[in-house]
């Protein structure tokens, strides 16, 4: 099976998913499907196993048991997870003495992109995120919510059909949590979204939750 040459049509499929760290199962037999365009909250206690499973879904990381694939339109399997999927973390990170522009153009650079398409895919994707006038500011002046904003459009400066956000808003305020996901909701239209949240809010704005549940995944 060939990597995926298409970001259209494209679903990721995890089909009897399970994971043990040693003794302790994690997953059971857990299928799961995400399509692009569609957004999905991944819920459940701390503990639960919400990271594990987006790290198998985002291909970083090879299930005990089953199996996670991309599927493109005509119901064909493909490798290379990992290039398709974009991250965005809990403690949103930049390379502080750099330029918010520079900062976001890495998401292309990381995907094969030239200098000069990076940043001008970046510079639209900040404008999206209501970062268009910080673009020659240095990372390190902005507040939390604009960093965490920079994260976003960093990796869908990377132009990539999915991403996972594992608690993109854990460390932030309601009203900087509110900006934040707004920014996202204007960004990530043509996307799939996997969000890992506590944040009953957050799971509100997305089509389907789904929830862990001592290994179990339950939900619509």
């Amino acid at each position: 099976m060939s990597p995926i040459a298409s970001r259209d049509d494209v679903e990721l499929l995890g089909v009897g998913i399970g994971h043990h760290f040693g003794s302790l199962e994690v997953l059971h037999s857990i299928t799961l499907s995400i399509r692009r365009g569609e957004w999905v909250a991944l819920t459940g206690p701390s503990g639960s196993g919400k990271t594990t499973l987006l790290a198998i879904m985002g291909g970083l990381l090879r299930p005990t048991v089953g199996a996670a694939h991309l599927v493109d339109a005509a119901g064909a399997r493909h490798n290379g997870i990992e290039r398709s999927v974009a991250w965005v973390l809990q403690t949103a990170t930049a390379i502080g003495t750099r330029s918010v522009l520079d900062n976001a153009a890495l998401g292309g650079l990381s995907a094969g992109m030239r200098s000069a398409t990076a940043a001008d895919v970046a510079a639209g994707v900040l404008a999206a995120v209501g970062l268009d006038l910080r673009l020659t500011h240095r990372a390190r002046d902005l507040s939390g919510g604009e960093l965490q904003r920079l994260s976003i459009a960093r990796a869908l400066t990377s132009a990539r059909p999915f991403l996972f956000a594992d608690e993109p808003t854990g460390q932030l305020d309601r009203k900087t949590s509110d900006q934040v996901m707004d920014a996202m909701a204007q960004a990530c239209s043509d996307v799939g979204v996997l969000i890992a949240t506590h944040d009953p809010s957050v799971a509100q704005r997305c089509q389907r939750t789904l929830t862990l549940q001592n290994g179990h995944l339950n939900g619509s």
